[in-house]
């Protein structure tokens, strides 16, 4: 049997660009508003309820927008909270869509936590990287959610749940 290699390159579509610096917004010590944005991609529901259930707000904001499109203007306005957590980055559109929601965020003074697949978190950081939010705060939880039963969905999210809590402690600690 013969088999035949061939090398290609392959362009990078993220590039490099001279993107401003985005400074993350700091997490207040105490979360009395949360905003939890649902991309509606199966699952990213189970995993902001479960999260919901482990971080206490005194308001909660539920938003669903679209796994493929940007948030509209009228939910950017909406998501105003202490902060906001956005599921489910698991695939290269809804993941891309996502960061830059999380971003437009930040830039409008409300902190994020983005929550994405582990097969997806490294492009997650790179296109956020690409786009200045070298901070951004992305949390990972085991890929696959979608198509999983909600008891397994529930047991992916306290890997989430630990991460988030790490980003609030952080910030407590430094007040």
């Amino acid at each position: 049997m013969k088999i035949k290699i061939i090398e290609r390159e392959v362009l990078n579509p993220l590039g490099d660009t001279d993107a401003l610096e985005i400074e993350m917004n700091d997490i207040p010590g105490q979360i009395r508003s949360l905003t939890l944005i649902d991309n509606t991609k199966p699952g990213a529901d189970i995993l902001l309820k479960k999260i919901n259930e482990n971080i206490p707000s005194n308001k909660l904001i539920n938003i669903k927008k679209p796994a493929g499109a940007p948030a509209a203007d009228e939910q950017i306005k909406k998501a105003r909270a202490d902060l906001a957590i956005l599921a489910l980055g698991d695939c290269g559109s809804c993941t891309t869509w996502l960061i830059l929601d999380a971003i437009k965020l930040e830039k409008h003074s409300i902190p994020t936590i983005s929550i994405c697949s582990d097969i997806f978190t490294s492009f997650a950081r790179e296109l956020a990287q690409s786009y200045g939010a070298t901070d951004l705060r992305i949390v990972e939880v085991k890929h696959p959610i979608a198509g999983q039963s909600r008891e397994i969905i529930e047991d992916k999210a306290g890997s989430a749940i630990n991460q988030i809590k790490k980003f609030l402690k952080i910030n407590e600690t430094e007040k």
